[in-house]
């Protein structure tokens, strides 16, 4: 028997990237585990990838191209050959793209986070094509956006660090579900003595194991920041020596945050004002005794109308107490703009050759799946490539998306390793291989270490990588270009290849064997200032933002589903409705799994015991969830984890293994954000009764 040991990298979306250690006996991968060498990873994984064996050998995985047989959502295929699918593919593409290339949309996310087998060969071909761009926007621009008018880049506390904080906000997140890695850190910062506070609506499992929980609304967390902020500045808890040198805007900051009392930040989030004032002095007092303060935040309070601001006022707290002096002090949304990844060599705009296509938004996708042709839209959408995601499942107002991926007329094709609820809509659907059977190349957005991910086993059945397909239809669709001819590993050694000091040790042949490598990163980036900003300061003030037509300064912009922007939509649906991450999901992923779909059971709703009551409404009993856009169902669990006015259904079901052929979905919107161009899953107003 020969058996290997084979360095690879979990490629799903999560901060924490791990690195892994695949057992590979007689060419048949037996066993994965987390690489106990890699300081992050620590040999430990979640529940999900330790089971990654178990998805890659299912039984239901895609092994061969198929063809449409049934009707559209149907889900019933004939195997073909790869000859034929690639003939069609190309047959059904040509006409379109002679005619207007905009009509053929790819349609992609974080099925893998891999710099390779995500956006390269992919994104050469789509630009040789001309076809429409994707404003991929599903998860965190909105943070992203406002984090980058007040810090100028992605890019916060070390996750090594943590554990040397005194005091640690964890605001808009539940790590213990979805960033492991950092959570073993906060506990450890616990021991030591820190205080742990949970912001969040939902008493999560990371919340009841914080030494506090503040329950706010959704789409509050702005407010909250501005209340925190008005009492540093009344009571004196800043750091004048950083402000002074390190900050732009704080006479302005100063004149605004003076109009958030603790009473008005209490009525608008729905907390108590000692719990305001409380929050703010324990976090000032903190860090005027010279101790780091660190502020977690995950992407949860971003999904609401005022996400981006909600992030920006966030960001503001670290440079108003100094905690970016402190290696464990300031804050962290992602790390990923630290990474100096060469996406221009990977995905080859030159391609385009001056062609600027139209851009459609990926959350808007139901909405424009049903439009026609118009000068403001441009072509209708005759066909549509689904790689790494899942949209009839996972993109808000499912049921419109349902509806255009039913269309007779619409040509869609499907990469995928299962017949997941969007497969079920594909005219052709071709097999993918899983992390283990191909190359990539991974940044990370919660650690600072570049990644490689070697092939283990051959790929199964007749699975190809993402790459090995697009190579396949860029020579179908007549394309010569000599990009379409690089390998995956001449790819992966562009990922990281800009002259940068933050990546001045990257070799890719050398990465491969060892698995990782740290970038070169300050321990404490902010604590000489040097921001990435336009004025090399944390900006309080942004002219960036004015010119942008936005608030120059931190402000709160109300959700669009509230009673202070729609009290008529309000009073007919009183109830906030938030669905994030099931534990033993990751997105849409791992729904299949039979052993972590029988640990979730069903879907679920959260509702409060008093919210219960008024309703009628048992424990254990089914529910219809509904307003204008759609309803679902699921089984009520009464619960003060849920806070009062709100109900929290943990997603994201497939479809089609939820009892009523439905998901939380159908009642989220396609309205997007402040900035950033995001979704808005968090802003919805619903209400609940017992189902018939």
């Amino acid at each position: 028997m020969t058996k290997t040991l084979v360095r690879a990298t979990c490629p799903h979306d999560c901060p924490d990237t791990c690195a892994i250690l695949v057992t590979v006996e007689d060419g048949v991968a037996t066993e994965v585990k987390g690489d106990p060498d890699h300081p992050t990873t620590a040999g430990v994984l979640c529940t999900k990838v330790s089971r990654y064996v178990d998805r890659t050998y299912h039984p239901d995985r895609l092994l061969t191209p198929m063809r449409r047989v049934g009707r559209k959502g149907e889900g019933k295929f004939e195997p073909i050959t790869w000859e034929q699918a690639l003939d069609e593919i190309a047959a059904r593409l040509t006409p379109i793209a002679e005619r207007d290339p905009q009509a053929i949309l790819p349609y992609s996310y974080c099925g893998t986070m891999g710099l390779v087998q995500g956006e390269a060969m992919a994104m050469r071909f789509f630009n040789k094509l001309g076809a429409s761009f994707l404003d991929r926007t599903v998860c965190a621009t909105a943070g992203f956006t406002g984090y980058k008018y007040t810090i100028g880049g992605s890019i916060g506390t070390d996750i090594e660090q943590f554990q040397d904080a005194k005091l640690i906000l964890i605001w808009g997140g539940n790590p213990i579900a979805s960033n492991l890695h950092f959570w073993m850190r906060v506990q450890e910062a616990k021991r030591r003595g820190a205080k742990l506070i949970a912001i969040d609506p939902y008493r999560s499992l990371t919340a009841e194991k914080c030494h506090q929980h503040i329950a706010v609304m959704p789409g509050t967390d702005s407010a909250l920041a501005l209340g925190m902020m008005h009492v540093l500045v009344k009571e004196n808890l800043l750091d004048h020596d950083y402000i002074a040198q390190h900050t732009l805007g704080f006479a302005q900051l100063k004149d605004r945050v003076a109009e958030w009392t603790p009473e008005r930040t209490a009525e608008t989030c729905g907390i108590t004002a000692e719990e305001v004032v409380n929050l703010a002095r324990e976090y000032g007092q903190t860090a005027m005794r010279g101790e780091p303060v660190a502020i977690r935040m995950n992407y949860g309070l971003q999904r609401v109308r005022g996400g981006g601001m909600a992030v920006r006022n966030i960001a503001c707290l670290p440079a108003l107490v100094g905690a970016w002096r402190h290696a464990a002090g300031g804050v962290q949304l992602s790390t990923s703009g630290s990474f100096p990844a060469n996406k221009l060599a990977l995905q080859r705009p030159d391609l385009l050759r001056g062609r600027l296509p139209r851009t459609i938004n990926m959350n808007t996708i139901g909405d424009d799946l049903l439009r026609e042709a118009a000068p403001e839209f441009g072509p209708k959408i005759e066909a549509v490539i689904v790689y790494n995601a899942n949209p009839v499942a996972i993109a808000p107002d499912s049921s419109k998306v349902q509806r255009g991926f039913e269309r007779e007329d619409l040509f869609t094709v499907v990469l995928e390793h299962f017949q997941t609820d969007t497969a079920d809509y594909a005219d052709i659907l071709l097999p993918a291989t899983t992390q283990l059977e191909h190359v990539d190349a991974h940044l990370a957005y919660g650690h600072l270490y570049m990644m490689a991910n070697n092939a283990a086993i051959a790929p199964l059945g007749e699975a190809k990588p993402n790459t090995e397909i697009f190579r396949l239809l860029a020579r179908r669709m007549g394309f010569t270009d000599p990009v379409f001819d690089e390998t995956d590993d001449e790819l992966a050694a562009q990922a990281f290849n800009k002259q940068d000091a933050r990546a001045v040790h990257f070799d890719w042949e050398s990465l491969k064997r060892t698995g990782w490598s740290k970038l070169n990163m300050p321990a404490a980036p902010f604590a000489e200032g040097c921001f990435p900003t336009p004025s090399g300061k944390c900006e309080f003030y942004s002219e960036s933002m004015l010119h942008d037509g936005l608030d120059p300064l931190p402000t709160y912009i109300a959700n669009y589903e509230s009673v202070a922007s729609n009290p008529e939509l309000a009073e007919k649906y009183p109830l906030a409705m938030i669905s994030p991450p099931a534990r033993n999901f990751l997105n849409s992923t791992f729904v299949n799994v039979q052993s972590l779909r029988a640990t979730e059971g069903e879907p679920h709703l959260d509702i409060h015991p008093v919210d219960a009551a008024s309703r009628g409404i048992e424990h254990g009993e089914m529910v219809r969830i509904f307003n204008d856009r759609g309803a679902f169902v699921a089984r009520a669990r009464v619960t003060p984890k849920a806070r009062a006015g709100l109900v929290v259904g943990l997603s994201i079901w497939w479809k089609k293994l939820a009892s009523d052929g439905k998901n939380a979905n159908e009642v989220t919107s396609q309205r997007l954000t402040d900035m950033g161009r995001a979704p808005t899953f968090y802003d919805t107003l619903v209400q609940v009764e017992r189902a018939s």
